[in-house]
């Protein structure tokens, strides 16, 4: 990735109020306990908990492109009063816009303003899905019926539906998200502030590599990337969003870790969240000799899985394990996904075992 585009620095405590959202909808792709999830989601009433619950599974509400263009302070009641100050009948369009291609948008936006949909709308939103998939994986895909039915539905009551996502953001926001955001505001500047200074010394690749812990980037696509806005989240850690949020592919986000490795996601929690993944990754057999592999050269999975005799699914559980245990490395090409194995990680968890374990005596 030969280009040196124009750092950005951003500090949002709205970022993580959206990306919480994910987490605790899916808690076990981030490695946290599911009852602590749920207790957090408890909070909510029933009818909003289901609502948010619907759209985050159906990614119907997408806001962090949005948010990046977004002028002014993001921290979460900032950002909750610029998305009331939209119309309702405008909201899902003006989010839309900075992520959605134009003829979906096209698509999308004449069915909000109709209020109504059409069996010619739904084969047209199934031929941008197949197009969408196939250039960016090189092959077909043919969506559900029903993903595309629940799509259309929401669109032709945009106006309805996001006045109750945002009701259901603040509640959120009230009921958990504003205590949460006092705890996180001094870590997420003490990220930046660290990765500021490695920008000093690092070139472009490997500055990602190691904020992201581990992943690597070899996309074409960056060729035109002239802006680079670097976010720290403090709850998607440690994974990663690397996109372009404008129709030129000038300006890009990179989302990135910014909880501390000896922090837990649960306040209060004693054992590092990190140290826990670690072991636990560690621990299953397979996962060692994955990692023993991955020692000697670079594979993918497909490549794993005839050596281990597994299907590809189960060696991609296990590599999403040693991904969020920040074991291994990731380089990401139009050309998929290879790995290696993350040594300066294995000595990561040596050591945090070994504090962890340090009991101070007093004579």
């Amino acid at each position: 990735m030969g280009i040196n585009p124009q750092l950005i620095w951003e500090i949002g405590t709205a970022y993580d109020l959206f990306t919480s959202l994910d987490v605790i909808h899916n808690p076990s792709r981030y490695g946290l306990r599911g009852s602590w999830a749920a207790g957090v989601r408890s909070r909510l009433p029933v009818e909003q908990r289901e609502f948010l619950q619907n759209a985050v599974e159906r990614h119907h509400f997408w806001v962090i492109p949005w948010l990046t263009n977004q002028d002014g302070p993001k921290d979460s009641a900032a950002v909750l009063q610029k998305l009331a100050a939209i119309p309702p009948e405008q909201r899902m369009q003006e989010l839309a816009a900075c992520y959605m291609r134009e003829e979906m948008q096209a698509l999308l936006f004449r069915v909000a303003e109709q209020g109504s949909w059409t069996e010619s709308d739904k084969d047209a939103l199934q031929t941008l899905y197949a197009q969408s998939h196939k250039e960016e994986t090189g092959k077909s895909k043919k969506v559900p019926d029903e993903e595309l039915i629940d799509k259309l539905t929401v669109w032709a009551d945009a106006a309805v539906y996001s006045q109750k996502m945002l009701e259901a953001l603040k509640l959120y926001y009230d009921v958990f998200f504003k205590e949460e955001e006092a705890r996180i505001q001094k870590p997420l500047e003490d990220r930046v502030a660290e990765a500021k200074a490695l920008a000093e010394k690092m070139p472009l690749p490997d500055l990602l590599n190691e904020l992201s812990q581990g992943l690597r980037f070899e996309f074409d696509q960056t060729e035109d990337m002239k802006e680079l806005v670097m976010i720290p989240s403090f709850w998607s850690t440690p994974l990663t969003m690397f996109t372009s949020f404008s129709c030129d592919n000038k300006r890009w986000l990179f989302l990135f870790g910014g909880r501390p490795d000896g922090v837990s996601l649960v306040p209060g929690e004693v054992v590092p969240e990190l140290l826990y993944q670690m072991l636990k990754a560690l621990a299953d057999p397979t996962r060692l000799r994955i990692l023993r592999y991955l020692s000697e050269e670079p594979l993918t999975p497909a490549e794993l899985a005839r050596r281990l005799r597994l299907r590809p699914p189960t060696v991609i559980h296990h590599l999403d394990a040693l991904r969020l245990a920040r074991l291994v490395h990731v380089t990401l090409s139009v050309n998929g996904r290879r790995y290696e194995a993350r040594h300066e990680a294995i000595k990561t968890v040596c050591t945090m075992l070994d504090s962890f374990l340090e009991v101070e005596t007093f004579t």
